[in-house]
């Protein structure tokens, strides 16, 4: 994957990107640098991606304003699909949407996350040289659970651990369970998703135990600029 073309020469402009990043810091903050540099080259590309988080919301907007509808549709037409089916699209069609309309913009993020990921984890064809800068004392090729420095390590990967699960949980608390109250409101006949699924935003924190310092402070920092990016767009674009 990571040798695709494409990706490959994402993942060699960010690798300069990183370290001209890391160059311009250090003189600013010293040791610090090359985990700021992490943080700040992943807010950047976060906000580059920005306009298709503002699709996402807008088709989520959409899909809350067509949900009592099509509930209604699914109570009329449930013994006849075709015609269910019919009608379903007649409503996303007349609205100027789609039911894809949300997935589209989530699946054009991957291939520049992937990149952006493969890189702070050393995923390259050569092992990524920005990786033996420290953070904290701790290599950003380190990890947790693979032979990181033990004492010195700990307290860095706490903190790392404890800040995603609060994202997590936050995300989990403020986005998902009222994203899932509100369908049940508007569909409440419908099948729901079972409640374990609101504890999956929580496989952040097992993920950042095994991949390197530099991965987990990318899933601090994306986690945290998707949570705030979602709650302002929620409220600021127009239903």
């Amino acid at each position: 994957m990571y040798s695709f073309g494409p990706i490959a020469a994402a993942m060699t402009l960010l690798s300069t990107t990183l370290t001209a990043l890391t160059s311009l810091l250090t003189p600013l903050t010293g040791g610090l640098a090359a985990g700021l540099a992490v943080v700040v080259l992943t807010m950047a590309v976060r906000l580059l991606l920005v306009p298709l988080g503002v699709m996402q919301v807008r088709a989520e907007k959409a899909r809350a304003r067509l949900a009592p509808q099509l509930a209604k549709l699914t109570t009329r037409h449930r013994a006849n699909p075709e015609r269910l089916v019919a009608e379903q699209r007649r409503v996303y069609a007349e609205a100027g949407t789609s039911p894809l309309a949300g997935c589209l913009p989530s699946l054009a993020q991957i291939p520049v996350m992937i990149a952006v990921y493969g890189v702070f984890v050393g995923a390259g064809d050569a092992e990524e040289p920005m990786l033996t800068h420290t953070l904290g004392g701790v290599e950003l090729g380190a990890t947790m659970l693979g032979g990181a420095d033990g004492a010195s390590a700990a307290p860095v990967f706490a903190v790392l651990l404890a800040l995603i699960a609060l994202v997590a949980w936050a995300n989990r608390r403020y986005l998902v369970l009222p994203t899932m109250r509100a369908n049940t409101a508007a569909n409440p006949g419908g099948l729901q998703p079972p409640g374990i699924l609101t504890y999956m935003q929580f496989t952040t924190v097992v993920v950042a135990a095994f991949v390197p310092l530099a991965g987990g402070l990318y899933l601090l920092t994306s986690g945290s600029w998707a949570l705030g990016e979602r709650l302002l767009l929620r409220r600021v674009v127009p239903d």
